[in-house]
């Protein structure tokens, strides 16, 4: 992260994903809210969280669980009110803890006050349109996200078609095109009266939550505005006109994509890179396709699988693009997120995890945590479908991932005292399900364990995001040296493993589960692990 200024705290941050439906409800309506976050912030601090990312908490209609946003300056009434998320914000920043907000500027609602000003009008070429417009009836059968049509008859008194930009409630906005067509009228180069009105709307907004305690925001489809944009050039310009503008306004906040930042060969626009969950290097890594089939990834086992089948090969080749083309810059891996399987999705065992998460917190990444993943939450299969939970039919259901925190074994698991049909999606129907009350007073379980492990990271800096992990072995066991003193080795299936020192001297056992330390090598249980401080 060169020049990043007072952008720096990133580097060490422990990131935990809250869907704020699903953490905690404090008034019984049987949804989550900003008052019931709150509460469990000291819980998030004992863990040793430094830094929480909400997803969307604006008002909505909730087509799409809040990322459709119908007014970005105003936060949802089933969550509360503007004041109790800067109340959360201010909580939090008294526990040393920073609130990154999901920004979402592809598109909005069909709600939105924009959208509706845009319905009135009869259509044409008017110069500043803030959504993408056009009279072609022939474009209703453009192909789109996931095989789907891009364009949407008007449902107002408006003429013609609208562009979206996922699902049919969202239409996109207009940031302009890369490249432009006299054939095709409706598209208006980026300094255009209308993309340029969205960019001042995007500063705005950013501007708006900053100044009440935010410390940033991860941005939604980050790289969807510029439309027709080969290699996202346009697009990526957009974003370091915003960064330019936060380093003068604002130059701690910082932006995080949804992906990873195009490989253009300038100053990044962004503070670090984040490997999707519904992408080929996290999934081949940790996601064994509970939920379904992703639609741009071939199914494949994953590394971190019980029975040993998958590879490190796809996470390391991307791990490897990104960090020789941005050797300074930091990469975001996650455990799960809201939009897949969970870390542990039902077909894996719960003994795997303890591997998984010392990955997570000794590779030289940023972690994210998403709730849940702390105590082994599982994914649950065959939910039925809640605000746009099933992407496309015959892709993957995400409400499976998306059940309420486990806290404890009172009614609802702690989460709600709404009745159990009221809730938003139902609690892990499991006798034997995690929870946090349980694991916090089992010092061998996944939360304890977890909480050492970020107590590691912070006491051996070399195993945070400073510096790569040179790679000694890619298969099982997975085996990585940090700082060239520091040795992890992981053995993330059933069958034992076991690896050569090669004259290498074990000087510390750091943490460790299921090893026996030799003079020549170690040899692992299944799912055994182990963080060790080596001489040559």
């Amino acid at each position: 992260m060169s020049d990043a200024g007072g952008r720096s705290w990133l580097r060490d941050a422990i990131i935990y994903e809250i869907y704020p439906q699903s953490f905690a409800d404090s008034n019984g309506d049987g949804i989550g809210d900003l008052p019931g976050a709150i509460a469990r912030l000291d819980y998030l601090e004992w863990l040793g969280i430094d830094t929480v990312w909400f997803n969307p908490c604006f008002s909505s209609p909730f087509v799409d669980a809040g990322y459709d946003v119908s007014d970005y300056l105003s936060v949802a009434p089933r969550y509360g009110t503007n004041d109790d998320l800067v109340a959360f914000m201010r909580a939090a920043a008294d526990r040393d803890i920073r609130v990154l907000l999901d920004l979402v500027v592809g598109h909005t609602s069909v709600e939105h006050a924009w959208f509706a000003e845009e319905l009135l009008r009869p259509g044409g070429d008017h110069p500043a349109e803030r959504y993408i417009w056009t009279t072609h009836e022939e474009r209703r059968e453009d192909v789109g996200v996931l095989g789907s049509t891009s364009w949407v008859p008007s449902p107002g008194p408006r003429p013609g078609h609208y562009m979206k930009n996922f699902f049919d409630e969202q239409p996109a906005l207009n940031f302009g095109y890369g490249r432009l067509r006299d054939d095709e009228p409706w598209r208006q180069p980026v300094d255009a009266p209308g993309p340029q009105l969205n960019r001042q709307a995007l500063r705005d907004i950013m501007a708006f939550w900053l100044d009440r305690g935010a410390s940033g925001f991860r941005v939604d489809m980050a790289f969807s505005l510029v439309k027709d944009d080969e290699g996202l050039l346009e697009t990526t310009r957009l974003w370091r006109d915003m960064r330019e503008w936060l380093d003068r306004e604002y130059p701690e906040a910082v932006l995080i994509p949804e992906g990873v930042e195009p490989l253009t060969g300038s100053a990044p626009a962004f503070d670090a890179d984040f490997f999707l969950v519904i992408g080929e290097e996290h999934s081949r890594l940790f996601n064994n396709g509970g939920a379904g089939r992703l639609p741009l990834v071939e199914p494949a086992p994953c590394f971190f699988d019980a029975d040993g089948a998958g590879s490190t090969g796809a996470f390391l080749r991307g791990w490897r693009e990104v960090r020789t083309a941005r050797p300074d810059h930091p990469i975001i891996v996650a455990t799960a997120d809201h939009d897949f399987s969970r870390l542990a999705c039902g077909t894996r065992d719960a003994e795997q995890l303890g591997a998984a998460l010392t990955f997570l917190l000794t590779w030289g990444s940023i972690p994210s945590i998403y709730y849940g993943d702390e105590i082994g939450m599982r994914y649950l299969p065959g939910l039925p479908e809640i605000e746009g939970s099933i992407c496309h039919p015959g892709y993957y259901n995400r409400a499976g991932a998306r059940t309420p925190m486990q806290w404890d074994d009172e009614a609802n698991a702690g989460f709600s005292s709404a009745r159990p049909e009221a809730l938003y999606l139902p609690i892990d129907p499991s006798p034997d399900r995690m929870t946090v009350a349980a694991q916090r007073d089992d010092p061998s379980s996944t939360l304890n364990l977890l909480r050492r492990l970020i107590r590691l990271r912070r006491q051996h800096r070399v195993l945070g995001a400073l510096d790569d992990a040179e790679v000694l072995n890619e298969g099982y066991p997975f085996a990585y040296l940090r700082g060239g003193t520091h040795l992890i080795v992981l053995n993330p299936r059933r069958e034992p493993a076991r690896y050569p020192l090669h004259g290498a001297v074990i000087a510390g056992d750091l943490l460790s589960s299921g090893v026996a330390l030799g003079e020549d090598a170690i040899d692992l249980e299944g799912f055994g692990y182990g963080v060790f401080i080596v001489e040559k």
